[in-house]
């Protein structure tokens, strides 16, 4: 088993080096493993292995797998994330990539007030318009990080998308492209309190292409841990 992640973590750090080469943007990426229904035997794995972020997508799992782990492993929560469950979270990860409305921006700038944090945050934005995807506009995200920006214990980071599920990692080119620009657009509004330097997009299927396009984090799950084992 080790072996199998070890090997497979050298394959993908091996094409993110490819990557950033051809972009010229070499040492810009962060590697987020997720590790979403994986035990914690194979996180552990890919710890020794050197790698510190790592990515899940629902509460729950980052509650049960934290207090067995490593304190010095930084957790991103990339899945869609309820009001709720900010409360149980805010103390534990580093980042939450996914936030898509104001209410739940409030909620998290409660809770980071509360526990004297500052949260990083992702504004998650569907590019490709999918409705099966949570997620603003594009329209919508500039008017959305401006609000949020007012908030205390909060720091707009960046962006996040997730693209479509494809075949050929070429077809989401203009997703990332149009969020990279998107960025640059917030970026350039020169708002207190967003500083627009996260760009989380690309999966197992197309974070090479992100990289080219300008991803600073990609989030890698099969291509490092196997396929998915659903609880």
């Amino acid at each position: 088993m080790s072996d199998m992640i070890r090997e497979n973590l050298e394959e993908v750090k091996n094409r993110i080096r490819a990557a950033e080469e051809k972009s010229k943007r070499v040492g810009k990426t962060t590697l987020i493993a997720v590790s979403k229904t994986k035990p914690v035997e194979m996180i552990r794995e890919a710890y020794d292995t050197g790698i510190r972020d790592f990515g899940e997508n629902r509460v729950q799992e980052i509650v049960e797998k934290y207090p067995l782990l490593p304190s010095d492993i930084r957790w991103h929560l990339i899945g869609h994330l309820q009001t709720n469950k900010v409360k149980y979270i805010i103390d534990k990860v580093v980042m939450i990539h996914s936030v898509d409305s104001y209410k739940l921006a409030e909620e998290i700038s409660r809770q980071a007030v509360k526990h004297n944090v500052c949260m990083d945050i992702l504004i998650e934005v569907n590019v490709a318009e999918e409705e099966s995807k949570f997620g603003v506009s594009v329209e919508e995200a500039p008017e959305l990080c401006e609000k949020i920006s007012r908030l205390e214990g909060i720091r707009v980071r960046g962006l996040m998308t997730v693209a479509p599920f494809t075949d050929d990692p070429d077809e989401n080119r203009a997703v990332f492209c149009a969020l990279r620009q998107l960025l640059v657009d917030i970026d350039g509004k020169n708002i207190d309190n967003v500083c627009m330097d996260c760009l989380s997009m690309g999966m197992s299927g197309d974070y090479q292409v992100a990289i080219e396009e300008g991803a600073t984090m990609v989030r890698v799950g099969t291509s490092i841990f196997g396929n998915r084992q659903y609880m």
